[in-house]
């Protein structure tokens, strides 16, 4: 909100102290998701494209557009903008309902484990965006991660794992007991899928903090992926439905 705006709802409080918890509140990276609308970023995230390409039998990102930074933005949800990824208010007159189901539980409460004598792997399922990064050419991350004895299958285990934009997979240091992820800034990456003639969903990355429309704080991780066409079952998360759907925001 505009700072005098702020201000004047904070009442007496002495001009400093108003200050500093205007400016946490808007330099903090996060991501407000409004009643069947628009999800309001602030915190100048910045805003990228990255493009989903098959080189053999792997995927790899290649860079598309990057978007001038902003303080705050709201971005499309229903799939329906004409100005995407921003909202356009499409929302509105496509009675847009986007009501969340994803399961409030934190990651680990829902994850199955399998162990490798190199690396464990845990896996959710419903948080599964079909971005394919889980298969290589020496296999698919389950079965490389039953086979990480082997130094490079082990490293193409983890490869393989982190590179999951949804966060459906993690890879776990077995003398650590850490999860083993890359270091990223905060970010939100419009994914395009053009193998599958499709849109994706929105990458976010760095731990950014998602809040639904009710007020409740999802859990902060590294990489989620949110819906952005409308049809996830799995609301505010993506669900892969921008597939079978076909979405396209251009």
């Amino acid at each position: 909100m505009p700072y005098n705006e702020y201000r004047s709802r904070t009442g007496g409080q002495k001009w400093t102290a108003v200050r500093e918890e205007y400016m946490l509140e808007n330099t903090t990276p996060r991501i407000k998701t409004q009643p069947n609308g628009p999800y309001i970023v602030t915190g100048n995230v910045p805003l990228y494209e990255l493009i989903i390409e098959a080189r053999g039998k792997e995927y790899v990102y290649r860079p598309g557009r990057a978007f001038p930074r902003r303080e705050q933005y709201a971005l499309c949800r229903c799939g329906q903008s004409a100005n995407m990824p921003f909202c356009d208010g499409a929302h509105v007159s496509c009675a847009f309902r986007g009501g969340e189901r994803a399961s409030r539980k934190p990651y680990s409460a829902h994850a199955v484990t399998y162990r490798g004598p190199g690396v464990d792997l845990t896996d959710v399922e419903e948080l599964c965006a079909f971005a394919r990064f889980c298969h290589a050419e020496e296999g698919n991350v389950w079965e490389l991660t039953l086979r990480s004895g082997d130094p490079h299958l082990k490293e193409m285990a983890i490869k393989t794992a982190v590179e999951c934009p949804a966060g459906r997979l993690v890879a776990w240091d077995k003398e650590t007991g850490e999860a083993i992820e890359p270091s990223y800034e905060p970010s939100i990456v419009l994914l395009q899928d053009p193998e599958r003639g499709c849109s994706g969903p929105l990458w976010v990355r760095g731990g950014i903090q998602i809040e639904g429309a009710d007020g409740h704080e999802y859990e902060v991780r590294n990489r989620v992926t949110l819906c952005r066409c409308g049809r996830s079952r799995n609301m505010p998360y993506c669900d892969a439905a921008h597939v079978s759907w076909g979405f396209k925001d251009q």
